[in-house]
């Protein structure tokens, strides 16, 4: 009975001590994302392709935003600072083919790499990062995540500083071979120069979700002031999903699909190709949850 006593005490004392460890690595990972928060100044742009940045028909018509100021974070989260929340909370990853992917991939879930996360998870964090801090975190609007990744909505075609992609220097080398795609691994936040806002990776590492519904025909008919997307979503048949939009392209993709207007359409389930990065301002409030 005494050793029963004794093994409880140590169980309680190591729970503990675990608690105490996330709870400040945890403070630390809070700082360290709103740290890399970096300031756009809101303005006016033609957001959509102008013609030939990409072959998609739902990146047409160009049309006049004008957005208010706003945050958004310099890099992808990386997958050890999604685990961290995951532990912290006691937050379940959205999706049941998380564990499977992971067993299936394990290169894929480096803890330095980007977060592989659905629509739904991303979201979530976002919006603990804000419990965190008092502010209005979230996925950035399809729209804010274009302005910024133009540089503030200049015509630029890639989130380069020129608005040029080279392969293996501002963006992933394409994979030549089936065989080499399947293997193809994102790099790490940081590794590709920055934007002219100081913002890594929007073109061509992890694809990432911003917050918007998706509707092939919504530049048609897009507000002008902060647009948001659309009011409802379409629902994908087999899995009951609304469908969502990730931007900047993916490690696997060719260039052409890493431009800053072209668009995915994707179900918000897992996808190993996915990531993310929050943001926040004081003008525009939770939707679409």
């Amino acid at each position: 009975m005494r050793y029963l006593v004794f093994s409880s005490l140590v169980v309680i004392s190591a729970l503990s001590g675990c608690s105490l460890y996330y709870e400040s690595q945890a403070k630390d990972m809070v700082q360290r994302q709103m740290d890399a928060m970096v300031f756009v100044e809101g303005g006016e742009f033609m957001m959509g392709n102008p013609g030939g940045w990409d072959g998609s028909k739902d990146s047409w018509p160009p049309h006049k935003v004008v957005l208010d100021d706003f945050y958004i974070q310099k890099y992808e989260v990386t997958q050890g600072d999604f685990e961290l929340f995951m532990a912290m909370t006691d937050y379940e990853h959205s999706n049941s083919s998380y564990e499977n992917l992971r067993d299936n991939a394990p290169d894929r879930f480096q803890s330095n790499f980007p977060a592989v996360v659905s629509w739904m998870d991303a979201s979530e964090f976002c919006k603990w990062l804000g419990s965190q801090t008092g502010k209005t975190v979230e996925l950035p609007t399809e729209a804010q995540w274009e302005y910024a990744a133009r540089g503030g909505g200049k015509p630029l075609r890639y989130a380069t500083k020129n608005g040029r992609a080279e392969e293996g220097v501002t963006m992933a080398a394409r994979p030549s071979q089936y065989r080499q795609q399947k293997q193809a691994l994102p790099q790490p936040p940081g590794s590709y120069p920055p934007n002219l806002l100081g913002l890594h990776d929007m073109s061509g590492n992890a694809a990432e979700w911003v917050r918007d519904y998706y509707r092939a025909d919504y530049y048609e008919r897009s507000p002008v002031n902060n647009p948001k997307g659309p009011e409802s979503p379409i629902i994908e048949s087999w899995s009951n999903e609304p469908y969502r939009i990730l931007r900047g392209g993916d490690f696997k993709d060719f260039s052409g699909n890493t431009t800053v207007t072209r668009r995915k359409a994707i179900e918000r389930v897992i996808n190993e190709s996915t990531g993310f990065r929050c943001s926040f301002s004081k003008s525009l409030t939770s939707e679409h949850a």
